[in-house]
């Protein structure tokens, strides 16, 4: 029975290792985003490598958009397996107290609607699937702590922070609610910055080990969060 994963917030670093990562284990890829280049470009790359990918522009802020592309890859590649939750809201919003609304209502809308708007069109597939799952990508910001309150505040990333930890939460809360439905939910929480993107550099993380803290999710089907940091 074919198997296809739907990438949300396709780009170089993660989103491409976990790509190159299920698609080696026979998996049809679905890549979504805003910049058709990058699909473009993410499709080539993968189908050099023996991989079945596709592209579907799509803005993950906006449910109707993610809603279509579910819709345009279910007629395309048939009933989904998996959708990696992969979609960044940005750093638009530093400081909580005087921030924009609507900067601040666009990073709800990538980390929180748009997954909730994927997550209700996928779910009769996800459902019927004997391995449905749902796998999000998180940073650090989103845990609860002092300490990551204190360098979030001063790093001015709080918006970011605020989004990730409704998140985090999130995933949770759809562990438990799909559970019995046999979808598994699954979280990768990112301490640090990753090679090959812009922000990589130093001691970055491997996005090779990220993508295989995804698999193992996905395999064991028992665990709802994981944790990667720099060796």
């Amino acid at each position: 029975m074919s198997k296809t994963l739907v990438v949300v917030g396709f780009g170089p670093g993660t989103a491409t290792a976990v790509a190159e990562r299920f698609g080696a284990e026979g998996f049809s890829l679905a890549l979504v985003g805003r910049d058709e280049a990058r699909l473009a470009a993410g499709v080539s790359a993968l189908n050099a490598r023996g991989i079945s990918a596709f592209a579907f522009p799509a803005d993950a802020s906006d449910p109707a958009s993610i809603r279509s592309a579910i819709r345009m890859v279910r007629a395309k590649l048939g009933s989904i397996t998996v959708i990696h939750w992969n979609a960044y809201g940005g750093t638009d919003v530093g400081d909580v107290i005087n921030a924009d609304p609507a900067a601040l209502h666009r990073i709800f809308d990538v980390a929180v609607f748009g997954l909730l708007a994927a997550t209700d069109e996928a779910l009769p597939d996800l459902k019927k699937s004997d391995n449905g799952a749902i796998l999000v990508a998180n940073g650090a910001f989103g845990e609860v702590s002092p300490e990551i309150d204190e360098y979030a505040t001063n790093a001015r990333v709080m918006g970011v922070a605020l989004a990730n930890a409704a998140k985090h939460k999130l995933v949770g809360l759809l562990a438990q609610r799909l559970k019995s439905d046999g979808v598994h939910v699954g979280e990768v929480m990112i301490y640090g910055t990753i090679k090959g993107t812009p922000t990589g550099s130093g001691n970055s993380i491997d996005p090779s080990a990220i993508a295989e803290q995804y698999w193992n999710l996905y395999g064991s089907r028992g665990e709802t969060r994981a944790a990667v940091k720099p060796s």
